[in-house]
């Protein structure tokens, strides 16, 4: 079974003489937890991570004595602990970008009867850093941690439209690699989210992941030196239709973003 990667394993080849395996392996660990997990055994650690059983047994006991894993010992099976929760609430509480984002997500949650997300790239995937909800039965229920396909989703597309040409070129490369049948859709997702994104301002999708999802997306780079990130809103087609999508989501979000880049920069609104 193919083991998901991450960035660690896809980015940080040729730096084996600085890198900790040990560390490298523990966290692989981590990102096996995925949203919607309660727990986990060590036969689903093994299969997600690739690892030999006596590596994650060894790594899993060092995890759990430092809280950063919780074992059941009636169960047999781990699940994330106060230490990585934290690390994680600390990591997000402390990024300006989605602390000034949210108070401008929300008004336009609840303006489209929609969802509105934050997120970044993972490896092979995009990561919802946070989203606001309308209150819609029907909007999206994915949350902070969740992940996204990159070359299927406005979220992904967004994403790989606002990379210098170098960096995109290599996530390309990347996401083929992974996929080889989908070398040729790939491309042509990303060239055609590439070519929307310099007319218009933003990149849509319309039921690529999902047949009934509708969703629109705009690139952000802080000029902080923050990670680049990507902000879209999207929900059932019903919702956001193709025609409500440009004339209305895509402008404003292209606006959001620009009032998110003057909160940053202190410039007034």
């Amino acid at each position: 079974m193919r083991k998901r990667a991450s960035r660690d394993e896809t980015e940080l080849d040729g730096e084996g003489a600085q890198l900790s395996s040990s560390l490298v392996r523990g966290l692989g660990i981590l990102r096996a937890f995925r949203p919607g997990d309660l727990s986990l055994g060590n036969q689903d650690i093994i299969a997600r991570t690739g690892l030999p059983k006596a590596t994650v047994s060894r790594i899993t006991y060092t995890l759990s004595a430092l809280g950063y894993l919780l074992y059941d010992k009636d169960l047999g099976r781990y699940s994330l602990g106060p230490a990585t929760v934290a690390l994680g609430y600390s990591a997000l509480s402390s990024s300006a970008v989605v602390h000034i984002a949210r108070p401008l997500m929300q008004p336009l949650a609840d303006l489209t009867g929609a969802a509105v997300a934050i997120g970044t790239r993972d490896g092979f995937n995009m990561v919802y850093l946070a989203n606001c909800r309308s209150e819609s039965l029907v909007t999206l229920r994915l949350n902070p941690g969740s992940y996204l396909p990159i070359w299927k989703t406005s979220m992904g597309l967004a994403y790989a439209a606002g990379l210098m040409e170098e960096e995109r070129t290599s996530l390309v490369r990347t996401l083929q690699e992974a996929e080889p049948d989908k070398s040729a859709m790939i491309a042509s997702a990303i060239e055609e989210a590439v070519s929307q994104y310099a007319r218009l301002g933003y990149v849509t999708s319309f039921g690529a992941w999902h047949s009934y999802i509708h969703a629109v997306g705009v690139p952000f780079r802080p000029r902080d030196g923050s990670p680049l990130v990507a902000i879209t809103c999207g929900g059932i087609g019903e919702i956001i239709t193709e025609e409500r999508a440009h004339a209305e989501i895509g402008p404003a979000l292209v606006a959001m973003v620009k009032a998110l880049c003057d909160q940053l920069e202190g410039n007034p609104i």
